[in-house]
């Protein structure tokens, strides 16, 4: 019987991480898979470790299977960390403090949507769609909030 309901427990598990979408770090990678699929990036500024309204929006939000099906749908993801106790690479941090001041975030959580541009160097010709931070109403109001910018 232990051993059953520890093979339930484990299946449940599985189940339910791999429920969970995909956030890319790297805007390179990003930028590549969106001009591939054409879908614009949704970009998600956040102090994952620290930011209170950042950890409310993933458990209300991010972590619903929903936005993984709607996600999976629309765009490609981004997470834009600023973390203050889990060590990132220098690499990364250079990354993430340059599309800081390349979209004006001045807080968190705050998602930009937008379209790379052509060529070479997507970072070039960057098209801001539109931004959306926390909103209060769960899944359903936070997806009605950023899903009047999509093309």
């Amino acid at each position: 019987m232990k051993n059953i309901l520890l093979g339930l427990l484990f299946i449940t598990t599985i189940t339910t991480f791999s429920q969970e979408a995909k956030w890319l770090a790297s805007f390179d990678e990003a930028a590549k898979l969106s001009q591939k699929t054409n879908k614009p990036i949704l970009a998600n500024f956040t102090g994952s470790d620290w930011c209170g309204w950042c950890k409310v929006l993933h458990r209300e939000v991010f972590s619903k299977p929903e936005f993984t099906k709607w996600a999976k749908k629309n765009v490609i993801l981004l997470e834009v960390d600023f973390p203050r106790k889990t060590k990132i690479s220098t690499e990364l941090k250079k990354q993430n403090a340059g599309l800081q001041r390349a979209f004006g975030v001045r807080g968190y959580p705050t998602i930009w949507l937008f379209e790379v541009g052509d060529g070479d160097d997507p970072k070039k010709g960057l098209n801001p769609l539109g931004k959306t931070g926390y909103v209060k109403g769960g899944f359903k109001k936070w997806i009605e909030s950023i899903s009047v910018y999509l093309p």
